[in-house]
């Protein structure tokens, strides 16, 4: 079993980077070269600016490139219980900046025809107790109801045509949902921002930033860009003179097992419609098939960090409840296994703005692929004035009392959620 993301490993390169010196003046300096940062690269690149992205690493070998692939609508919270916290009108708000998120994906594959295992699915919330069937039935409702008709809803019984499992008690369809590889589609999308004229620096991790005459100079190892404007786009790295953001910001371990591949006959007696699927616990799953027939199941399997030990224990722990929640695949074989950090804010919204005149975007909080993209588009818009282009315009971020990046409290915090998941 290699421990290693599967998007990574299957995915390709950029191949039309930039290997020389870091240098020049740009309208744009983007730093950060996962979603985010490419999909502002690109917009800003398409639009006439200049633009150059400066990575760390490889870009996509971080969050983006570790994460379970899942691109599909809805809040991360309950959208039931987030119009009575927030109010039904800013609650329909951010439901729709998600929905818009799945259709600038899907628009930006079509527009620069990006390979990469594309398939429209659909993402089934499946109950997994009893009581929480009631609870998905009037999210159900007031969604349906409120801002999307695109939905349904199905009772146990009516779940056997879905999902050959006997662990779920209810089922809430959303149809805005596709599934693609992110490796493939993250690499594509920079190849076609170069295209255009951006330009892509990798291995080139910032290591200061300061104002000379109303620019900011961006200093790293390989050289130094001068720029208009800066975009932060990068999440809960832990490089860089970056501490504002880190201080607001949990970085949780997310973990995901792809299996060898099995016999299509076998996959359809399972998930005949291969949907994208999410169980309703707060430490719950998610899994779908992938484009070659293997089963991709990931989960919080644990409260820690990600790193190689780490990630060997959670996939042992995921397949025990695949094969619980599938008994078919008992004798199925892992062949791979890897854990991402998930960006997690307070209130597991998203936060973009300005803070020292750069603009950031960041926080997703498990649902980065399509908002990621969808907000490197919507900064592209705010750094030409465009407020109301960020859907978040009106969310504070506070930092964390007592944390300085460094996570000490998630045994806590995972102790805390499966407490909660056992009582409701």
């Amino acid at each position: 079993m290699l421990n290693q993301s599967f998007w990574i490993h299957t995915g390709p390169t950029l191949t039309h980077g930039e290997p020389g010196k870091v240098e020049g003046r740009y309208d744009v300096v983007v730093i950060g070269g996962g979603l985010t940062g490419i999909a502002a690269a690109y917009t800003l690149a398409k639009e006439g600016a200049s633009v150059a992205l400066l990575e760390a690493d490889a870009i996509m070998q971080k969050a983006s490139g570790q994460n379970g692939g899942q691109c599909s609508t809805g809040v991360a919270q309950d959208f039931a219980s987030m119009a009575a916290s927030l109010g039904l009108d800013k609650a329909k708000r951010y439901y729709t900046a998600y929905s818009e998120a799945v259709d600038t994906v899907r628009r930006f594959i079509q527009q620069e025809n990006i390979e990469c295992d594309y398939r429209e699915s659909g993402k089934l919330k499946l109950a997994a107790k009893p009581q929480h069937a009631d609870k998905i039935h009037r999210t159900y409702e007031l969604i349906k109801k409120e801002i999307d008709t695109n939905v349904a809803f199905y009772e146990a019984n009516e779940l056997k045509s879905e999902i050959a499992s006997d662990k779920f008690y209810a089922g809430f369809l959303q149809r805005n949902a596709l599934q693609l590889h992110v490796g493939k589609f993250g690499v594509g999308l920079a190849e076609a921002a170069i295209r255009y004229g951006a330009k892509f620096f990798e291995h080139a991790p910032v290591t200061k930033m300061s104002q000379q005459n109303g620019e900011t100079l961006v200093e790293t190892p390989r050289g130094t860009l001068v720029a208009k404007q800066v975009i932060v786009a990068t999440g809960i790295s832990q490089q860089g003179p970056l501490g504002w953001y880190r201080r607001r910001i949990v970085p949780v371990g997310s973990f995901m097992l792809a299996t060898e591949k099995l016999d299509p006959k076998l996959i359809e007696s399972l998930m005949p419609y291969k949907r994208s699927y999410v169980t309703s616990k707060n430490i719950g799953n998610y899994f779908r098939v992938m484009g070659d027939d293997r089963i991709l199941f990931g989960g919080r399997a644990r409260f820690a960090m990600s790193n190689p030990e780490s990630d060997a224990i959670s996939g042992e722990i995921l397949m025990r409840s695949m094969i619980d929640m599938f008994p078919a695949l008992d004798g199925v074989k892992a062949e791979y296994c890897w854990g991402g950090l998930v960006d997690i804010t307070q209130n597991r919204l998203p936060k973009a703005g300005t803070h020292n005149g750069m603009f950031y975007a960041m926080g997703y909080s498990g649902h980065g692929v399509q908002m990621s993209v969808y907000m490197g588009q919507q900064l592209a818009q705010m750094l030409g004035g465009r407020e109301e282009a960020n859907p978040w315009r009106d969310e504070t971020w506070s930092a964390i009392p007592g944390y300085f990046g460094k996570p000490w409290f998630l045994p806590f915090v995972g102790a805390y959620y499966r407490l909660q998941d056992y009582l409701h």
